[in-house]
């Protein structure tokens, strides 16, 4: 049961959102009052927040059985919404339930119901087989980044889920990408669609060439890196292999990098995110897994070091940068031999002899083995840092609090001594161990 109910201008407060998007201006009220709404927005404008208001507002505070569903195509988008809804503070427990991890932590979290359960679709299927919960209250279903998840196959499973749910009276479906045919199992009806993909929020996007004399385009990779300087930025792969290739010559070259692809277990995954999102990493090297649904800030520019095959996943990777009305850069990297695809046209190319100045490396991440689970809140962690680790507040970075440990942003400058001085120390009753991640 929620035991308070917060209004939408104390969320925004809580979330540090001084006000609505035009999108989320109008979506907010057409998901509240429709049956059935397919929002269309590109990657990145926050379509999350604009149907998790709505959601919250027509949840019912006296039950205490699972109201809403949120099916998502993969488990970072699970985790990112999971995040953001529970950081909105309404007092409605909420789940994520996701391929990739022991079932036997499922259970424990959705012993008692949450009022929003999100998941992968062939993890929520599972539950839904093994009958976990009473469905019968579920009126509310989210399908988020539905392109994506009809693209890696899962609508049997997601008929599945769908055909299991009696009483649904409600359906939300959001897409980054145009045209997507909705099968009839989804019964949506006659929607009322909102979209903003013709609103070009990429048109600040520009989009440059980068040649590279040879095949082996490493050397201008690191040309381009040190042309653009030390500003965040995603280097998009097709290839596991050549992330691993690459991530060895950034290393060679002292780039301090994080790796983001399928073949990575879940845990190193979200610890790449951490490192990436607090500024330890310079670059996140991803496959295109990461063209959607994850928590990262916003980018002023991404590398397409090998190109895309299809349309759609040079769409997604660019709107990984000029988000909104932020500007950015895409940089293709191309061997001067290479054929463009038909849907890159009219780039122009770049001379990258120009450096910029380069800024050293300011944060590390420390790792603590304590976390919600034991009662531990970012405010203690913060205490500790300040009283027993002596440094300031400009000094203490991004706080990641997750369910049995921490992850927390200091200066590079600082972190054996802080690790020194902290490991061992005591948060809430727990002793906790804190290192270098």
């Amino acid at each position: 049961m929620a035991n308070s109910i917060k209004n939408q201008e104390d969320i925004l407060q809580k979330l540090n959102i001084e006000a609505l998007n035009p999108m989320q201006e109008e979506a907010v009220p057409i998901i509240l009052e429709a049956t059935n709404t397919i929002l269309l927005s590109p990657t990145g404008t926050g379509k999350t927040l604009a149907f998790s208001l709505p959601l919250l507002q027509g949840l019912n505070p006296e039950s205490e059985a699972i109201q809403a569903l949120i099916i998502v195509p993969s488990r970072e988008l699970a985790i990112q919404i999971e995040q953001v809804i529970r950081s909105m503070g309404s007092g409605y427990k909420v789940n994520a339930v996701y391929g990739g991890r022991p079932m036997s932590k499922d259970k424990i979290e959705i012993k008692h119901n949450p009022a929003i359960l999100i998941g992968t679709p062939g993890r929520l299927l599972d539950h839904f087989d093994a009958n976990r919960f009473d469905k019968s209250s579920i009126k509310t279903l989210v399908l988020d980044e539905f392109d994506k998840s009809l693209e890696d196959g899962f609508e049997d499973e997601m008929k599945a889920l769908i055909g299991q749910i009696p009483s649904l009276n409600k359906r939300i479906l959001t897409s980054a990408t145009q045209g997507v045919k909705v099968p009839g199992f989804v019964r949506m009806g006659k929607p009322i669609t909102i979209n903003y993909l013709k609103e070009k929020v990429a048109s600040k996007l520009t989009i440059k060439t980068v040649i590279s004399p040879d095949q082996n385009k490493l050397k201008t990779l690191l040309g381009l890196l040190q042309h653009i300087g030390n500003e965040q930025g995603i280097i998009f792969c097709n290839l596991r292999d050549s992330i691993d290739v690459v991530a060895n010559f950034l290393k060679r070259n002292k780039i301090r990098y994080s790796s983001f692809s399928g073949g990575m277990e879940q845990k190193e995954r979200e610890r790449s995110l951490i490192t990436f999102r607090n500024g330890t990493s310079q670059v996140l090297l991803a496959t295109d897994l990461a063209a959607r649904g994850i928590d990262i800030p916003e980018l002023s520019y991404i590398i397409h070091y090998e190109l895309p095959r299809h349309e759609e996943e040079f769409i997604h990777r660019n709107g990984r940068t000029a988000r909104m009305t932020a500007k950015g850069t895409a940089y293709i990297l191309k061997w001067q031999d290479q054929r463009l695809p038909e849907f890159i046209q009219d780039v122009k190319g770049i001379n990258i002899t120009k450096k910029a100045p380069v800024k050293p490396q300011y944060w590390e991440t420390l790792f603590i083995s304590g976390g919600r689970k034991d009662k531990i809140s970012k405010g203690d962690i913060a205490g500790l840092f300040f009283k027993q680790g002596g440094i300031n507040k400009d000094e203490l970075g991004t706080i990641e609090l997750k369910q049995d440990c921490a992850f927390v942003g200091v200066p590079l400058a600082k972190a054996d001594d802080l690790v020194n001085r902290l490991n061992n120390s005591r948060l809430k009753k727990k002793k906790v161990r804190i290192t270098i991640l």
